[in-house]
């Protein structure tokens, strides 16, 4: 057997950091949603919360698992720089393993990031690299990777390659076992935004891998072109973009997997504030604006099963904690200013989340 180079040496330790950090970490909670108009008709409704991972979202999964592909695939060496395109969440997931690992980091992001991401990319060791518009994130993320000899992670094309999706303790096998003592332990539907697509591609084939009946639904907020995309398979469609963080895209990306969504909805984005602020009056803590996408999203759903005498339950993610979006998603002022009034949206919500059709 021959030595080993100094260079797979550093790459074994760095695969081993990774795994370590990994096995020191719990699974996430799911947290079953107490709404009883729904409840009362058999339709029960879950989130699983992925704020409790150490960078606090769901993007720690992903983070994971791009390092460890980038890792095997021998792009990422001792001393490289690693490059992200990121609105915030995937670059505070990565700065914290580019610190693990002792490499520099880079995120490049729009000026809109929200300040506390930013701080935490910071205090993770990281860059942040800011430009004016979503569209022009990509370009730069190569162009810095290129002056540096580094790495451009690019999330929006490794995010459904980068997870196994069969197993492993995806996120879709979690959800799927934390599940198994529930009343319908085999969701009706499985509902995620997308901002890479990665999580559903990874959830839409382990139902498919597992022969489950259940489907995938992405909520998607106004201004993003998945949903144009899912319907005519169009991938030259543009657009101008998504106004809630962390989800939606100006241009259709290579994670997006649309043969993998049963269904999409179309949320306004003052549809999201106001799921966002109920779900967080609901839960007692605040939530973030993609997850307030998601829950319209469920909820929409749940009254359709209601409607039609189905039973079942509606499983979907709590992406990230409220508390990063406190100046803005969760200031009434900023929403009023960038969002518009969401007074009738809030009594809209109000209304899904307690009205009985049948009672």
């Amino acid at each position: 057997m021959q030595n080993a180079t100094p260079q797979t040496s550093w790459l074994n330790q760095a695969i081993a950091l990774i795994e370590a950090d990994y096995l020191r970490s719990a699974d996430t909670h799911l947290i079953p949603l107490p709404l009883p108009a729904f409840a009362r008709h058999g339709i029960d409704l879950y989130l699983k919360d992925e704020s409790t991972h150490p960078t606090g979202s769901l993007k720690h999964r992903l983070a994971r698992s791009l390092f460890l592909y980038a890792l095997c695939n021998g792009w990422v060496r001792e001393g490289s720089t690693i490059v992200e395109a990121s609105s915030g969440s995937t670059a505070v997931s990565e700065a914290y393993f580019a610190r693990l690992l002792g490499l520099p980091f880079i995120a490049v992001m729009t000026r809109s990031t929200s300040p506390e991401k930013i701080a935490q990319i910071t205090f993770y060791g990281g860059r942040c690299h800011l430009v004016d518009s979503a569209a022009e994130v990509y370009a730069q993320a190569q162009a810095l990777a290129q002056q540096t000899g580094g790495h451009y992670m690019d999330q929006f094309t490794y995010a459904e390659r980068a997870t196994d999706w069969r197993g492993n303790n995806n996120i879709a096998q979690s959800m799927f076992s934390q599940m198994a003592r529930e009343r319908h332990p085999i969701p009706r539907w499985v509902v995620v935004g997308a901002g890479t697509g990665g999580t559903s591609a990874t959830i839409g084939r382990y139902i498919r891998y597992q022969r489950f009946a259940t489907q995938v639904c992405v909520p998607d907020p106004t201004g993003s072109v998945f949903g144009a995309y899912h319907r005519s398979g169009d991938a030259s469609v543009t657009g101008v973009g998504s106004r809630i963080e962390g989800i939606g895209r100006p241009r259709v990306e290579a994670s997006f997997i649309r043969t993998l969504v049963d269904r999409m909805i179309e949320v306004p984005n003052v549809e999201s504030i106001a799921a966002m602020r109920a779900l967080s009056t609901l839960l007692g803590r605040k939530v973030g604006p993609s997850t307030g996408t998601n829950f319209i999203g469920m909820l929409t759903l749940a009254q359709e099963m209601r409607n039609t005498g189905e039973a079942g339950s509606i499983l979907s993610l709590l992406c990230d904690a409220g508390e990063r979006y406190l100046p803005s998603y969760h200031s009434a002022e900023w929403v009023s200013s960038n969002l518009g009034d969401c007074t009738q949206a809030e009594q809209r919500v109000q209304r899904a989340m307690g009205q009985d059709a049948a009672a």
